[in-house]
């Protein structure tokens, strides 16, 4: 089948859900083909990611995870606050969450984290020469604490249940593919 054999077009779109961090859609869709559904797609802001290295040490957060119901470790990350720009998401998020600075912040990649079911994108930076303000910044509902590990251990732990968000494993590639 040709690209334009596979593609679908949407057609009345209704709102189920709505929350603070996205919202449930149901959408009609019918097939180039001619085969018609009601699927589901849930809208949400982007997310951003961003690995903070120092020398041979990443700076990742442990907080509690609600859905998972347990502690994990990741790198530092968010929401995309409105039309802002992913970097300076990354920014601030490291800063609010580990009270660095980065002296250097690049973009790395981007990508769709489900889209089978969420239209938003995924952005991930590299933060360097770092600089420590000695100062969290967190949010009301944040709780999370920061600390520094050898990048080969986080490497090496990926996937074990302190280091289960999937999310990090695809920022570990990006990492691992620049350097």
């Amino acid at each position: 089948m040709s690209d334009e054999e596979l593609k679908w077009s949407v057609g009345e779109t209704r709102r189920l859900l709505h929350t603070p961090v996205f919202d449930v859609f149901e959408q009609d869709e019918q097939a180039a083909a001619g085969q018609a559904g009601t699927y589901v797609a849930m809208r949400a802001p982007d997310w951003v990611m961003v690995i903070p290295v120092l020398g041979d040490q990443f700076v990742l957060v442990r907080q509690w995870r609600h859905a998972a119901r347990r502690l994990t470790t990741e790198f530092p990350g968010g929401v995309r606050d409105g039309e802002e720009d992913p970097a300076d998401t990354a920014a601030r998020e490291l800063l609010e969450e580990t009270g660095f600075r980065a002296g250097k912040l690049t973009k790395l990649g981007a990508c769709s984290p489900n889209p089978a079911l969420f239209s938003n994108t995924f952005h991930c930076y590299l933060a360097e020469d770092l600089i420590p303000t000695g100062k969290q910044h967190l949010d009301d509902d944040e709780l999370l604490s920061y600390e520094l590990r050898p990048v080969s251990e986080v490497v090496s732990a990926f996937g074990s249940p302190e280091f289960s968000h999937a999310l990090m494993g695809t920022a570990l590639v990006f990492y691992l593919r620049a350097r």
